[in-house]
């Protein structure tokens, strides 16, 4: 009894966690002033199968899963439904976004990337984000003087 017990505990333990979506644009910009989180927006279409590849491989991968719930305030918008920013065009599918807690975009890419490819650009995006909050903070000081 004790080795099934203990299977099953392993097998819980090897299941991928899932990314923590926001409901909506306005609920992940919310939680991302809130946490000082970047925001994090893929817009899909129903019927494109590159966006399907995108959900089923890069965004299932457990160092991907877990840097989007970490580090960003995330939602997945399905292209002509709901209500997001006019900014955030997506004339091909799929479409990401990461934009600053005020909404402003730093980075956008379209089509689907490996998870290798992902996490890159997720690095590329969290040093540029910190890199403007810093020369935010300097021209804030230098205001002040």
């Amino acid at each position: 009894m004790r080795f099934i017990t203990i299977l099953f505990l392993l097998l819980l333990s090897l299941q991928a966690d899932e990314v923590n979506w926001n409901s909506d644009f306005a609920a992940a910009k919310a939680k991302a002033q809130k946490e000082d989180k970047i925001i994090y927006a893929v817009i899909t279409s129903e019927t494109c199968r590159w966006c399907r590849k995108l959900e089923s491989t890069t965004l299932q991968d457990p160092k991907i899963i877990k840097n989007l719930n970490e580090k960003y305030a995330t939602v997945s918008i399905t292209r002509g439904k709901g209500t997001y920013p006019q900014c955030f065009k997506a004339p091909m599918v799929p479409m990401t976004y990461f934009a600053a807690p005020d909404g402003r975009i730093i980075y956008s890419v379209p089509g689907y990337w490996s998870e290798e490819d992902y996490l890159s650009m997720m690095g590329d995006v969290e040093r540029k984000y910190e890199k403007q909050k810093r020369a935010a903070l300097l021209s804030n000081q230098t205001k002040g003087k």
